[in-house]
């Protein structure tokens, strides 16, 4: 078999040899991109928008490390050639951080090397940073992150597009550039083995396979980050979505509770004027409430409290008829609830369960904390409740209020929330409602809860697949 050459102390090498090393560099790539997007900082800094030097270096510095040890390997584990992919990594640094975060990359990459006599090599890398780097700057960022190892289809692609309308391709501009580079600094290592390593062979299919070798492990970091890019824009996406629906479910709500509040104020203009302008002040203080920028979330004290200026009017209105009770666990008070929770099921008790009895009625609200951790809340009257036939459509008759509490439970906490409405002819109508137990902190929009996280899994199962 004819051999190639890869180092002057190495001696020559077997081309088999050169091919299997290939094969490992695949996976060399693969591991070590992988491992990278397990890390939530590199992440988080891949994938920023804009960067600062000090945060450029940083990335840098993450992608450079690993690879450094592997040229260490390579110059001190005889024929563990695949470890050294040192060529790729400053292409790629050039491609997605510049020409100046990639010279020293490729720099840092030079040392071990150098260590070793192969005195070219700091020259060579500095070399093919600044020209990736520049390209880099010269492709638009999709075109990068679109860049794909398959060769054979990035031809295909190629063809068919210049057939139909012929224009410059950037992408197989960057697939030849990237190859002819390898080329060159193959040829180098050939003609001064003991300054430059680069892989290469005589028999021109083994030299044709370490070129079209490189493109590839170029290819498989942006393949791999950026699936991890897509799935970040799909997360955010959903989480827009998700405060889209959010925010219109709270302008749903809000109207629907001022229209009512409302007509209880008219019922009482002519007959009782002080008694409604009473519920007038109260109401101004309501809607200086929800005028405020509130939170999806809220501590359920604070709930408590903007209930409390609701039943205030209510108990304006109806006097006497109405009582109320609360069974309150102190504990429970921090714990996080949504916003406007409570009311639309104290309006539903009041209007559709006590304002048919002529002497009225209570509503009783209770919280606690159940023995798994999760926290009770419970709307119940004693109002004049709902037959069989009623309780069947009791989501319809309770109008939007329940509605929006069921959807709201819904999108916020997916199948770990539970909302029941149980009722009895005459004798009321309860409604219980249970749900994860938040301490404050513990509600970012990234845990929005069961049903948005399953489809994130779905997404990243399908980025995978992909």
């Amino acid at each position: 078999m004819v051999q190639g050459m890869t180092h002057g102390s190495a001696g020559p090498v077997p081309d088999g040899l050169i091919l299997i090393t290939l094969l490992v560099e695949l996976g060399v790539a693969a591991a070590v991109s992988a491992s990278l997007a397990r890390s939530n900082t590199f992440k988080n800094l891949l994938l920023l928008p804009r960067r600062s030097w000090r945060q450029t270096l940083a990335l840098a510095a993450m992608i450079t490390v690993p690879l450094t040890l592997g040229v260490w390997v390579r110059v001190r584990v005889p024929n563990f050639l695949a470890a050294d992919i040192s060529y790729e990594a400053t292409v790629l640094m050039g491609l997605l951080l510049g020409p100046g975060a990639a010279m020293l990359g490729g720099a840092a990459l030079a040392l071990p090397a150098m260590w070793h006599g192969e005195h070219w090599t700091l020259a060579v890398n500095l070399a093919v940073a600044a020209i990736a780097g520049t390209v880099g700057r010269f492709i638009e960022r999709e075109e990068v992150w679109s860049f794909s190892p398959m060769i054979d289809l990035s031809l295909y692609r190629w063809v068919t597009r210049n057939l139909r309308k012929p224009r410059l391709d950037r992408q197989i501009m960057l697939l030849v550039l990237i190859t002819t580079m390898q080329f060159a600094t193959s040829m180098l290592s050939r003609r001064y083995p003991s300054r430059f390593f680069e892989l290469h062979s005589p028999n021109w299919w083994v030299e044709l396979a370490v070129c079209a070798c490189a493109p590839v492990v170029v290819g498989i970091p942006l393949k791999i980050w950026n699936a991890v890019r897509i799935e970040r824009k799909l997360e955010e996406q959903s989480r827009l979505l998700m405060e889209a629906r959010l925010d219109a479910l709270q302008r749903q709500i809000n109207p629907h509770f001022l229209f009512n509040t409302l007509n209880s104020i008219t019922s009482l203009v002519r007959s009782q004027p002080e008694l409604a302008r009473e519920m007038i002040v109260k109401l101004a203080s309501i809607l200086r409430a929800l005028l405020k920028d509130r939170e999806a979330y809220v501590p359920f004290s604070e709930e408590l409290a903007f209930t409390d200026d609701y039943l205030d009017i209510e108990v304006v209105r109806f006097g006497e008829k109405l009582r109320v009770v609360k069974e309150i666990a102190p504990e429970t008070l921090a714990v996080l609830v949504p916003s406007m929770l409570l009311q639309p099921l104290i309006e539903n008790s009041i209007k559709h369960g006590l304002e048919p009895r002529i002497d009225g009625g209570t509503v009783t609200l209770r919280s606690r904390i159940l023995t798994d951790g999760r926290l009770l809340l419970e709307v119940e009257d004693d109002g004049i409740g709902m037959d069989a036939e009623r309780e069947g459509a009791g989501e319809r008759s309770g109008g939007i209020g329940m509605r929006n509490v069921r959807e709201r439970m819904e999108v916020m906490y997916g199948g770990k929330a539970e909302v029941e409405m149980v009722s009895r002819p005459g004798r009321g109508t309860k409604v219980t409602l249970v749900l994860p137990a938040m301490e404050p902190g513990e509600a970012p929009w990234g845990q929005l809860g069961e049903a948005l996280q399953a489809r994130w899994a779905e997404v990243s199962r399908a980025v995978t697949r992909g």
